[in-house]
């Protein structure tokens, strides 16, 4: 029976769930951790003719790229507009992480990944003049062009697909990640 006292209900239009800064910087790292492994992959069949495994962990990803670019949005990102600053930053950050990590893996596993011995004004063959440059060099096209365009197709994917999967995606990738850093750890140091 209709009493014309009924209350119209209006569904409100749900709010949509994106992910938050931390899941972000995760699916970053990813990113740019397999773009890393991929560059030297390809590097290296270049340079030798061949395949050959490139970094510490099993699976396809470096993740001297992945922590080197969320350093550049993290800590260098507000000097997009200043390449020369971007440039010295850089440089300075990027070798001290470079030298950090080399000495860190030399020290828990006797092993070098890289060696700039051969190279002109090199410090321990850990890192090198020219290699410092080229992190300055990297970082102004980095943070200029690659990530901005990331980002932007980033967001484009994300916007399509439920947060649920995007969070789902997030901690598979989380956990394979452990397991293999914990069997490459297991592997370097037997």
């Amino acid at each position: 029976m209709n009493t014309g006292l009924e209350l119209m209900v209006i569904d409100k239009p749900k709010k949509k769930v994106k992910l938050n800064r931390i899941q972000v910087f995760i699916l970053y790292f990813f990113l740019f951790a397999f773009l890393g492994w991929l560059m030297e992959t390809l590097y290296a069949i270049y340079n030798l003719g061949h395949f050959t495994k490139r970094g510490f962990l099993y699976g396809p990803i470096c993740p001297i790229y992945g922590f080197g670019a969320l350093m550049l949005i993290v800590f260098l990102g507000k000097y997009r507009k200043n390449n020369l600053k971007l440039f010295i930053y850089a440089a300075i950050l990027f070798s001290a992480f470079e030298y950090v990590v080399s000495y860190s893996l030399d020290a828990l596993f006797s092993m070098h990944w890289w060696d700039y011995t051969n190279e002109f004004f090199n410090l321990n063959g850990r890192i090198s003049i020219f290699y410092s440059f080229a992190w300055g060099i990297i970082a102004i096209i980095f943070i200029n062009h690659i990530y901005p365009f990331v980002k932007k197709k980033i967001n484009l994917i994300l916007s399509k697909i439920p947060y649920a999967i995007q969070a789902s995606i997030l901690y598979l990738f989380c956990s394979i990640w452990m397991v293999d850093t914990i069997f490459s750890f297991i592997r370097y140091l037997n």
